[in-house]
């Protein structure tokens, strides 16, 4: 038998999740409850990082807490490590830089892939947490400044933006459903060229299965580009199949 060695206390948790410091409800399907994966997570809490702080504000002194509590998952033995907001990838290239291992702040890296999947024709539909607040810096802080989209904000998904931006602490999963699709389908209606939606909201992925029943478009969000990581960082031993 091979000669293992340890010195933490814990392992087996490969993604890290940096979370904002929150008291809403997160249900099955976002990326702060961990039933929303089939592979173990770990969290952090970032203090006083408030859904306001960060969507509204985007207050720089929130980078160095974000970068500790990286370098602490990073310590505990996480192989990759996301956030719970799209806004933080106004700090992807410093916290990419303090730590080892991959560093994905935001869902919105996805989008000049996805771009690249799509017709030439074809624009991307972003779901954000409130449409004012995705400018030009949040879009170039992960290279998707050129990528041609429309924005629909969860401003206009007032039970939605009351529990995940203004952090209520209870939900009425029912109409955030409903105002999520109604959304969805009107930047579908206004825009026919959306070819995928890509989700800055990590909250959306809820109701992601709904939106894309509504749509008919791929949904693109970080629950799916945690999953896509996770799967580059622990490669199983190919066993299985025929020839």
């Amino acid at each position: 038998m091979p000669i293992v060695r340890g010195g933490r206390g814990n392992y087996g948790e490969a993604v890290g999740i940096l979370t904002l410091d929150t008291i809403f409800p997160r249900i099955p399907g976002d990326v702060g409850n961990a039933t929303t994966f089939d592979f173990p997570v770990r969290f952090a809490v970032v203090r006083g990082a408030s859904p306001r702080r960060v969507v509204h504000e985007q207050d720089p002194a929130l980078l160095k807490p974000f970068i500790e509590a990286a370098q602490e998952l990073e310590a505990a033995g996480c192989r990759a490590i996301t956030t719970t907001c799209g806004f933080l990838a106004l700090f992807q290239q410093e916290m990419a830089a303090a730590v080892g291992v991959p560093m994905f702040t935001s869902s919105l890296m996805q989008m000049p892939i996805v771009q690249r999947m799509l017709r030439p024709d074809q624009v991307i539909g972003v779901l954000t947490a409130h449409s004012d607040a995705l400018n030009p810096r949040v879009l170039a802080a992960v290279g998707a400044e050129g990528v041609p989209h429309v924005v629909g904000g969860s401003q206009d998904a007032p039970d939605f933006y009351n529990v995940f931006v203004q952090n209520r602490d209870w939900i009425d999963t029912d109409k955030v459903e409903m105002q999520l699709v109604a959304l969805a389908t009107r930047m579908v209606e206004r825009e026919p060229r959306i070819g995928a939606f890509v989700c800055e909201g990590t909250n959306f992925s809820s109701w992601g299965h709904a939106i894309q029943a509504a749509t008919g478009r791929p949904f693109f969000d970080i629950v799916t580009m945690t999953r896509w990581v996770y799967a580059a960082v622990v490669r199983r031993a190919t066993t299985d199949g025929f020839m």
